[in-house]
């Protein structure tokens, strides 16, 4: 019988189990422009480690360009990278 070959993806194997990386240190990246805002979090070698935008959180038109907004998408992004394990404060 012949041997299952593994499903590759765009990166190579696929895991079945996704591990949780520790970031001890990120970065947050901000674009804002007039009609969106993306936050990006990476950490130092700057992979992204997690990101939103106005667009996901559900927001829709012109709105998606208010600083509301911005903050929304920014607090979403945070929270899940404080849910990774990067230490907030000092």
């Amino acid at each position: 019988m012949a041997k299952a070959i593994p499903k590759k993806g765009s990166r190579g194997r696929i895991s079945s189990c996704k591990s949780i990386r520790k970031i001890p240190k990120g970065i947050i990246h901000i674009q804002a422009s007039f009609n969106n805002t993306i936050v990006t979090v990476t950490d130092v070698p700057g992979r992204v480690v997690s990101w939103s935008s106005a667009g996901t959180c559900g927001f829709q038109g012109t709105r998606r360009g208010t600083p509301f907004t911005a903050q929304t998408a920014s607090a979403n992004a945070i929270r899940a990278v404080v849910d990774q394990g990067v230490w907030e404060g000092d």
